[in-house]
């Protein structure tokens, strides 16, 4: 194993226990009415939860690589990140929607990017005891065990996350063969069930931030797909705008099938 190998899996073993501790603190506040701010940009809520699990993130991370640079969506922007060639980009509780409504699907989501894309990546789902985990160059693991892709083929009955107004534009012979599957609040995770083999595909409607899919996007990539933007390229990250334009997550052997599909659809 070279030197970067290792460092990267070290990384990844403190990523993993960092995101396990931050999760513990989330979970304490689920199903507790933790106090709730409104993003006014957004409209989107935060919470205690939210705030105390990301605390608990950055003490961890930047005390362990101080050299690292740090992006959360609960801590202010600082422009100095985008002189790190390495930094950490997490979302301490995605899916905070579901989380106050007393949902599972949330999960605590920490990645390391360098250079512009995941070399290690974590998604912690505390309430449904599950850790999604991969490494640059590594397989991707589910609670230990190796995850893979859907093998389904286009003859087969597909598994779709997309919305409703999208799914009904669908060609009807595409429509017949799919199913929609119904909305899975957290982004990052509905990318792992792409990643686990339970989606066959996932449409990302622009406006993703790097904290919601870098993590996500390493799982997958380790996995046998990708996430990619709908003229192919492979997303990067820790740019100067840190949100995106449309996405499509799938297995690699099917990424065009539904690149063209979502293509189609999307535009004008």
């Amino acid at each position: 194993m070279s030197d970067t190998d290792k460092r990267w899996q070290s990384d990844l073993a403190l990523i993993a226990d960092a995101a396990k501790q931050a999760g513990a603190v989330a979970l304490g506040f689920f199903n507790n009415s933790p106090e709730v701010w409104w993003k006014n940009e957004e409209r989107s809520p935060v919470s205690a939860a939210d705030f105390a699990a990301n605390e608990k993130l950055e003490t961890i991370l930047c005390r362990a690589r101080p050299s690292y640079g740090w992006l959360s969506e609960e801590t202010d922007d600082d422009a100095g990140r985008l002189k790190h060639e390495t930094l950490f980009i997490v979302d301490p509780i995605d899916g905070t929607r579901a989380f106050l409504a007393g949902k599972d699907l949330w999960c605590v989501s920490v990645g390391i990017v360098h250079r512009g894309r995941p070399v290690a990546g974590v998604l912690y789902a505390p309430a449904l005891d599950e850790l999604y985990e991969a490494v640059e160059g590594g397989s991707a693991l589910k609670n230990g065990e190796p995850i893979s892709v859907s093998t389904r083929s286009q003859a087969d009955l597909s598994q779709l996350a997309v919305s409703e107004e999208l799914f009904k534009l669908l060609p009807a012979e595409v429509r017949e063969r799919s199913e929609r599957v119904k909305y899975i609040p957290s982004l990052a995770y509905r990318i792992a069930m792409v990643a686990d083999g339970r989606l066959d595909t996932t449409f990302v409607g622009r406006n993703a931030h790097d904290w919601d899919i870098a993590a996500a996007d390493l799982i997958l990539e380790r996995a046998g797909g990708g996430l990619v933007d709908l003229s192919g390229h492979p997303t990067t990250y820790n740019r100067e705008k840190v949100s995106h334009e449309a996405l499509c997550a799938s297995p690699i052997q099917r990424l065009r099938e539904y690149l063209d599909l979502f293509t189609q659809l999307t535009d004008g």
